[in-house]
């Protein structure tokens, strides 16, 4: 199997593009889903609340992800302690789902916003970059209902998009329509299906 950590920035379309991934046949995991999860476990509720106070508490015991959000995108301090406590349960999680796809034959798209920020690139086998303007970006996280003050602070706390696309192996442009970025997807589809094939004939799969 082929191991593939796909990023981008706020609002440039990862996930429509995992999705396209998804229908061509590659099995699919998406690291804010499995957050989402995460929040939802009484333990990691209270390291999180151990770090941002019990304001961050619901009456109805979730966490509240808006007063949390705001936090951690205002203070940089506070949110490389939000993602130190975070992401070795993301990664441990992520690990358990690929151990669950026994066939060699498949790509695993592994969906990860903070790749590169987080240096998490040597732990996948190829990796791609979804760009599109910030002007694009925005007006998109604007229909979905994300103020731009909010969307802007989001954006400023990742790594610039040309530093991200330099990184990648793959860079898929997501600023035109949903046909062009879908040739797109399909055409390096192909490659990593090839790529992991001579990997199997050469020996050189990852377990």
């Amino acid at each position: 199997m082929l191991k593939v950590g796909l990023t981008g920035n706020y609002g440039m379309g990862k996930s429509s593009v995992t999705g396209v991934f998804r229908k061509l046949g590659a099995v699919t995991v998406d690291s804010d889903e499995i957050v989402a999860s995460l929040l939802m476990e009484d333990s990691v509720k209270g390291l999180i609340l151990g770090l941002i106070g019990i304001k961050a508490l619901n009456p109805d015991g979730s966490l509240n992800k808006l007063y949390i959000a705001g936090k951690v995108f205002k203070n940089k301090t506070l949110r490389k302690r939000l993602e130190a406590l975070l992401h070795p349960l993301v990664f441990e999680n992520v690990g358990d789902c690929i151990k669950k796809v026994r066939d060699r034959n498949r790509i695993i798209i592994i969906e990860v916003p903070l790749l590169f920020e987080g240096g998490y690139q040597s732990q996948f086998d190829r990796t791609v970059t979804v760009f599109a303007s910030r002007k694009i970006a925005l007006s998109r996280l604007t229909k979905a209902g994300i103020s731009q003050k909010q969307a802007l602070e989001r954006l400023r706390t990742q790594m610039d998009i040309r530093t991200k696309k330099r990184l990648a192996d793959y860079r898929i442009n997501n600023n035109g329509t949903k046909k062009q970025t879908a040739a797109q997807v399909r055409k390096i589809y192909q490659l990593l299906v090839e790529e992991n094939e001579k990997r199997i004939s050469k020996g050189q799969h990852r377990p």
